[in-house]
């Protein structure tokens, strides 16, 4: 499998005038294609600094990070902006849908901006609905939906590029256990289809679904766990 993911002497630090915080500590990570991967760590761990690097939503202050074989550290942010529409589809905890606009115009957006046409977006939100189990709620509005219908719009959202990667940020925080599941269980089907999938969570049961678990503390990674097969 080719290393989609490489860190190498990672660091971030935030410097807020009057102290500094050393978020991540020396990162050395490698994730290989088509892995499902859980991030965990206490507030405070690095994860979330973690996520937004790995998302391109900031950059390290020191040490290398290769996204499918792209320097990020060397792009500009018009070059980081494209590789992150091309190379990650993200799921948030809030859903982050736009509201008064339809589950299908949310799902078109991220290929609006990916220049396709829009007979091409009709289609494609439509296929990805109905991938996620909403083809009878193509034209409902976010407030028309329940917690686990609008992750589903927002799980195809993700997909609308067909991004290698799938970055998950507490995707289950705010829907009820038997949502839950099923976003999980969707996220491990897409999986099997190749995507690589990595969630983060502080929930030891959401953990539970993916193959590799990487544990942090204080900035550092202090375990690195695969599970078998």
């Amino acid at each position: 499998m080719k290393e989609i993911i490489k860190i190498e002497k990672l660091n971030k630090i935030y410097d807020t005038g009057a102290i500094q915080v050393h978020a991540l500590k020396d990162l050395d990570l490698t994730i290989e294609q088509g892995e499902y991967v859980a991030i965990m760590g206490q507030s405070g761990s690095g994860k979330s600094t973690l996520m937004n690097i790995l998302g391109c939503l900031d950059r390290p202050t020191s040490g290398s990070y290769l996204l499918d074989g792209i320097n990020v550290t060397e792009q500009s942010e018009n070059e980081l902006s494209l590789v992150r529409n091309k190379k990650i589809g993200f799921v948030f905890q809030s859903f982050h849908l736009i509201p008064r606009t339809s589950a299908r115009k949310n799902v078109e957006l991220p290929m609006i901006y990916g220049k396709i046409s829009a007979s091409k977006r009709f289609q494609r939100a439509e296929e990805l609905l109905k991938k996620v189990g909403l083809e009878k709620r193509l034209d409902h509005m976010p407030n028309e939906l329940s917690g686990g219908q609008k992750q589903r719009v927002a799980i195809a959202r993700a997909l609308a590029n067909n991004p290698p990667i799938i970055l998950a940020d507490e995707p289950t925080g705010n829907l009820d256990t038997a949502s839950s599941v099923e976003i999980m269980e969707l996220f491990s089907e897409l999986n099997r289809e190749g995507a690589t999938v990595i969630v983060v969570t502080h929930e030891e049961d959401i953990a539970e679904f993916t193959k590799r678990v990487l544990r942090f503390q204080d900035g550092h990674m202090i375990s690195d766990v695969r599970r078998e097969e």
